[in-house]
């Protein structure tokens, strides 16, 4: 009987196997369905001559590359440590499956337009599943790449957790302490000095906010349980909604039935990018700022003037406040005039 390793192998490469192969065949063949139509449906050959061809590219990204870098990393364990910062998955997933995905989806509301000869005998809105399944696949794949250094069986505690019982059982410092101890460290100067200037006395309290509840016992000790694999599928599905919304806007009839479809799914795509580089990366934070936030702030603001409130404005507030509160606490408060220390008496 295989060991619960191979299972676990086996069963993650098929569910991104599926994820990287789905989403092209089922773009493709909307592609195909849309431009028999614009045949009029008089013969099947243009449909299956798309969909042969959607076949054959699939196989063909998948024999010889999904296949052959899956087989390197796998026996080549030493091949993870060369690559810093970024994911070799997940980036075959974006070139490969999603760019291509996106440009399709384009191309199936153009050959609408041309097959029906005005824009108001297209439908009233898109079909949200074939680009649904696209951004679905991504986070899949990144949800599987994560969860490949965790068992499945067994608790796995969340760091925040470990957080909140050692901080609770620690005393915290207040500004107090900490001038008290360097008045008693000042009376004791290295020898060579010949004077010490005193420091100035300061009883002011940090503010330290309300202390989080630790339960040990009863049903609130089981409702308190909280799993890092669990938090793996909560937040990156959360940290992927805004992406979510912008695609979904694609599909409204004054989008696609416009010019502000291209610039909707191009900084859709450029936000995915995100999804190529590591949880940790240093750069993340600021490339998701350029990459979404930024670029957002600009796409939603003019689909906002030119076409009304098609896209919530709780999104557009979402975007500012993270760009500047983003550029403020990073850049900002290390200039002079917003680097003086401040405690809230509150």
């Amino acid at each position: 009987m295989p060991s619960g390793k191979i299972i676990k192998l086996v069963v993650f490469e098929l569910l991104e196997l599926a994820a990287f192969i789905i989403p092209t065949l089922v773009i493709m063949e909307q592609f195909a369905t849309a431009y028999h139509r614009k045949r009029n449906g008089s013969e099947g050959t243009h449909y299956w001559l798309i969909v042969s061809c959607s076949i054959a590219y699939v196989a063909l990204v998948t024999l010889l590359i999904w296949v052959p870098v899956k087989v390197l990393l796998y026996k080549k364990h030493h091949l993870y440590k060369k690559i810093t910062g970024w994911r070799p998955v997940l980036t075959m997933c974006v070139v490969l499956t999603t760019l291509p995905s996106f440009s399709f989806s384009i191309a199936v509301t153009e050959v609408q337009k041309t097959a029906n000869g005005s824009v108001d005998l297209l439908p009233d809105s898109l079909p949200d599943l074939p680009v649904s399944l696209v951004v679905l696949s991504l986070i899949l794949v990144d949800i599987i790449e994560k969860l490949r250094i965790y068992p499945l069986r067994g608790s796995e505690k969340s760091n925040e957790d470990r957080y909140i019982h050692t901080s609770s059982l620690r005393q915290i410092n207040t500004v107090t302490d900490q001038v008290k101890q360097n008045e008693e460290n000042s009376a004791h100067p290295q020898a060579g000095r010949t004077t010490v200037m005193p420091l100035p006395q300061s009883h002011v309290e940090v503010l330290v906010g309300p202390q989080e509840p630790v339960f040990t016992s009863g049903i609130l000790k089981t409702m308190s349980r909280r799993d890092l694999r669990a938090e793996i599928f909560l937040w990156s599905f959360l940290r992927w909604s805004d992406t979510i919304e912008m695609v979904r806007v694609a599909g409204h009839p004054a989008v696609y039935k416009s010019g502000w479809l291209y610039p909707v799914y191009i900084f859709s795509f450029i936000s995915i990018l995100r999804i190529i580089f590591t949880p940790k990366n240093p750069l993340l934070n600021s490339l998701s700022i350029l990459l979404q936030d930024l670029p957002f702030v600009f796409v939603r603001l003019s689909l906002v003037i030119a076409l009304g409130t098609i896209t919530p404005v709780l999104g557009l507030c979402k975007n500012i406040l993270v760009t500047l509160s983003y550029v403020y606490f990073n850049y900002l408060t290390r200039l002079r005039p917003f680097a003086a220390f401040e405690t809230s008496l509150a």
